[in-house]
């Protein structure tokens, strides 16, 4: 748990003095690039994700009772966080898909449930079965397949903008020197068990991989705990200790950093690794709100659950935003009256206003980034004044 925000603002900093001494020699590709973006980071079970005995019941048994959650829940980005091959919507929708660079050709191939990934150089070929899609190609759908006893991560990725393979984020965008270095990377098993623990239900358990007894994708029960115990606590009408875990009570710094962090990258993680400072890490929502001047990470109107309802896909309209913006930010009207300054002051909305604009704040406060090669732009929670021309914060 974090004990005060100044004291891990300050950590960060510091952090980050350490890390420009050895940035300009670091690798160009980050092992945090990979489907769950780990960094090679030993994976943690967390007290929600319950322990080795944990008892899941899958999110059939939770819609029974919490209908309106289940019924938006399961088709959101999280939800679908992974897929297996044989039930992945973008590759049955696309059963050819080829990309070239260099002297290297790419081709992820269907036959009937399975699809093959293959590279060549025209002199050798490796080809592989896709086991896992990670990811809904919004910002790439990334791929897992076995080569030599371990896992490994796909070079390409399917973009749904372009509808075809492109490099996978993180990644440099050149044609390899080696065939080895063009099929992939081997991820550890430590990254492994980052990657399933993020983007599955119940496939970690303690430091195991228990890949046969996982539910794909960010289930109910990967933020709630498992439900067995839940379900025996309701039917016994035991409503004193409902046995299942609310991220909805934990303070706000814990369940932006924490919680949501945990896998969306906190602060503490970013600023521990030197491979994420710099415009990749517009992907870490968590840390870059944290980094936002003058915003307080234990004010319970900056956590992540004051804009993003788990059950749903995030709204696409700015103007829905505005009115988390004004339960800070006083109006603009507030600049011609003293009075209704006032007013809105004793509201507790003793933030400035802002004198340029009254509505759709995040497109002046928190921009749009689009990496290079990712074919997406990412909404940058720095939130801050942006002026034209300045350099990417970090």
């Amino acid at each position: 748990m974090y004990s005060t925000g100044k004291k891990l603002q300050a950590a960060v900093l510091f952090a980050f003095l350490c890390a420009a001494l050895v940035w300009s020699g670091a690798a160009r590709v980050s092992r945090g690039q990979g489907p769950a973006m780990s960094a090679g980071a030993p994976s943690q079970t967390h007290t929600w994700q319950g322990g080795t005995n944990a008892k899941y019941v899958g999110p059939e048994a939770c819609a029974k009772c919490h209908q309106d959650e289940a019924h938006t829940q399961h088709a959101t980005a999280m939800g679908r966080a992974l897929e297996p091959v044989a039930t992945s919507d973008i590759l049955r929708s696309n059963p050819d898909l080829s990309f070239r660079a260099g002297p290297y050709t790419y081709t992820i191939k269907r036959s009937g449930e399975q699809s093959v990934y293959t590279v060549t150089d025209g002199k050798q070929t490796v080809s592989a079965p896709i086991l896992y899609a990670f990811g809904q190609g919004k910002a790439g759908q990334t791929y897992l397949f076995q080569r030599n006893g371990t896992f490994q991560e796909s070079r390409v990725s399917f973009y749904k903008q372009i509808k075809g393979l492109d490099w996978t984020i993180g990644y440099e965008r050149a044609a390899p020197p080696t065939l080895e270095e063009a099929v992939g990377r081997t991820v550890s098993t430590d990254e492994a068990r980052s990657c399933f623990g993020c983007h599955t239900t119940g496939g970690v358990s303690g430091n195991q991989l228990q890949l046969d007894r996982m539910m794909p994708g960010v289930t109910c029960e990967a933020c709630h705990g498992p439900g067995a115990e839940h379900i025996a606590a309701m039917e016994a009408k035991d409503l004193k200790n409902k046995r299942i875990f609310n991220p909805g009570r934990m303070s706000p710094d814990e369940l932006s950093q924490e919680f949501c962090g945990s896998c969306h990258r906190s602060a503490e993680a970013v600023s521990a690794n030197s491979k994420m400072h710099n415009m990749n890490n517009v992907r870490f929502q968590p840390y870059r709100l944290f980094t936002s001047r003058g915003h307080d990470p234990f004010d319970e109107r900056l956590s992540c659950t004051v804009c993003h309802n788990a059950h749903e896909n995030p709204k696409h309209d700015e103007a829905f935003y505005d009115s988390k913006c004004f339960a800070c930010h006083r109006s603009g009207e507030s600049l011609k009256s003293a009075e209704l300054a006032k007013s809105e002051a004793e509201d507790g909305r003793d933030a400035k206003p802002c004198p340029v604009a009254a509505k759709s704040c995040g497109s002046c406060h928190m921009p749009k980034v689009e990496l290079p090669g990712s074919h997406t732009q990412f909404t940058d929670h720095r939130i801050r004044i942006v002026r034209e021309g300045e350099p990417y914060p970090n």
